[in-house]
């Protein structure tokens, strides 16, 4: 592990603001970190509100958007949502078809086989339109590199509305309406929305123009806010303000198929970690095992009875991913070590019978042990294909671009992508990017890093500072969970392993004198020897709330010991 320190802003931004808000200096130092420098700035980033979401119109093509399906509608044309069979997909499509439905009867839904059709539009689906008399398709979460296929659409009289937030390539769809806010062209002030936030977008547009409010579509945010974490966009801009309205919503209101899910886990309260741990994996289960089709009929439905139903399929779905995630993980391990591949730059992994619905989880597992850029490869067909999984700070998808003559297709982000290519330039492929990525990635970003946000003491941690820490929430990329550093500590000897192997660490921790707290280090416990005999050591850490018996306490949360 990395330990880095943040860099410390300026200290007249940190007084100026510590006494505008009545902070201590370290708290607005966090703020200003996060890019907080003003009381203007800590108002909206402390008190989001529904009226600091952008004009939908500001969003390039929506109004040709708008007017399509308000001219589908008028002339009672059959419109199909098509999504991607991913959590962002799959809550994008719940999203808007649900909405059209509320007024219009003919809309149904359309979720790409992952192994028969793959990532993205595809021409079975544009078949399916075109066998089933729909004359507009709404594509969410994907679309933007689909050329190919909107042509094919529009030689069978088939409109498409493209609602994506994946980079374009040089040349977009030749669609009616192409809502993506990464468009060179396109000014909108937000470009980190997630598809089902594109989505949202559409759904805000259309309700201006039915005079509609903001509040009529709240109960639209629970979906937005599972999409959001799963996604793991920036919780930044409008993405924060949706997470904290749709928080709100999944914890009062939520709709039946989201209020099935929470039923099964038995919790009361479910913060954004919860729904990135607990809900995501088991919406997205659905399409890694069976059908993206079986998420999106849970979350659409409005009986609750028949959602439970769903749910508890879903449920036995994500048990067989786990057992399955886990087999190829150890799988893949097994052939990384016997190919002598430890000391490369990348994991690149094949075997023909792993199953597609899981090796994007398994190349974030492989991450955990071999630390840089990982693509997992399967058998699709007569082709492979790969999820690939990034490190921090490096880009895995500008280094699959300039391997791109290798590869029949590929598409993502820079953390995520997924590929496929032709069994014979695996090899050609797999060396190809181990070049790149040698001559591209920093030395540094092979190793873990943990961003330190503050030394603080243990004096520092009050129920004053939680209080604030907690309405920093909800927490994301740019905006995670501060981490602190404090030295010279000391456990008070109630130190222990714990877990079947001795794998986490509980400590009873103190500092020049204070009170005792508790930590808890999962995985930490190779590190519990640097803590005994009354050894100082330091450590980094979140600071989190324990309940148990109704009784609140606080838990430090170890990252780290040295």
């Amino acid at each position: 592990m990395r330990w880095t320190i943040k860099p410390k802003p300026s200290e007249e931004k940190i007084k100026h603001l510590a006494q505008a808000l009545n902070v201590e200096d370290f708290v607005a130092q966090l703020l200003v970190q996060r890019g907080i420098e003003t009381f203007e700035d800590a108002k909206n980033f402390f008190r989001p509100s529904l009226d600091h979401l952008h004009d939908p119109y500001l969003m390039k093509d929506m109004e040709k958007a708008v007017e399509r399906i308000e001219k589908a509608i008028e002339n009672q044309e059959r419109i199909l949502v098509f999504g991607d069979y991913d959590v962002d997909g799959t809550t994008a499509v719940s999203l808007v078809s649900s909405y059209l439905k509320s007024y219009y009867p003919d809309v149904a839904t359309y979720i790409p086989d992952r192994y028969k059709e793959g990532y993205g539009v595809s021409f079975m689906g544009i078949d399916f339109a075109d066998d089933n008399g729909f004359s507009l398709i709404i594509a969410l979460d994907c679309g933007i590199k689909s050329i190919d296929h909107v042509a094919y659409a529009k030689e069978r009289n088939i409109d498409f509305i493209i609602c994506d937030h994946h980079r374009p390539g040089d040349t977009l769809p030749d669609a009616v309406a192409v809502l993506d806010p990464k468009r060179d062209d396109c000014n909108y002030p937000y470009d980190e929305l997630c598809g089902c936030g594109i989505g949202f977008k559409l759904i805000q547009a259309l309700g201006i123009n039915r005079n509609q409010t903001i509040t009529d579509l709240v109960p639209y945010l629970d979906l937005v806010a599972a999409a959001i974490a799963a996604d793991i966009v920036p919780m930044t801009g409008e993405n924060r303000v949706l997470a904290h309205f749709g928080l709100q919503v999944i914890n009062s209101d939520p709709r039946p198929g989201i209020r099935a899910l929470i039923h099964q886990i038995k919790k009361q309260t479910l913060d954004i970690t919860d729904v990135v741990f607990i809900i995501a994996p088991r919406i997205n289960a659905a399409g890694r095992i069976k059908h993206g089709n079986h998420a999106v009929e849970l979350l659409t439905e409005f009986d609750f009875d028949q959602a439970q139903q769903f749910a508890s399929e879903i449920e036995a779905y994500n048990s067989e991913r786990k057992d399955l995630d886990k087999l190829i993980t150890k799988e893949a391990l097994k052939q990384i070590d016997e190919n002598n591949e430890k000391e490369r730059f990348t994991s690149v992994v094949f075997q023909e019978d792993w199953h597609k619905g899981v090796i994007g989880i398994v190349a974030s597992r492989l991450i955990e042990t071999y630390y840089r850029p990982t693509l997992v490869f399967t058998k699709s067909g007569d082709k492979y294909a790969a999820s690939a999984r990034s490190v921090k700070g490096f880009d895995v998808y500008n280094a699959l671009e300039a391997c791109s003559d290798h590869l029949e297709q590929f598409g993502g982000h820079m953390y995520a992508a997924g590929m496929t290519l032709a069994a014979e330039n695996y090899s050609v492929f797999k060396e190809a990017f181990e070049k790149e990525v040698e001559k591209t990635i920093h030395p540094d970003m092979l190793m873990p890093e943990i961003a330190i946000d503050a030394e603080i003491n243990f004096s520092d941690i009050t129920p004053k500072l939680i209080r604030i820490l907690k309405q920093f929430e909800p927490f994301g990329p740019m905006n995670m969970t501060p981490t602190f550093l404090t030295k010279d500590v000391k456990d008070t000897g109630y130190g222990k392993l714990m877990g079947q192997e001795d794998e986490h660490i509980r400590l009873f921790v103190k500092q020049n004198g204070s009170e005792g707290i508790a930590a808890i280090g999962f995985g930490l416990g190779d590190k519990f020897d640097l803590t005994t005999n009354q050894k100082p050591f330091q450590m980094a850490y979140c600071i989190d709330e324990n309940e148990w018996n109704g009784k609140v306490s606080i838990q430090l949360r170890l990252k780290s010991i040295k």
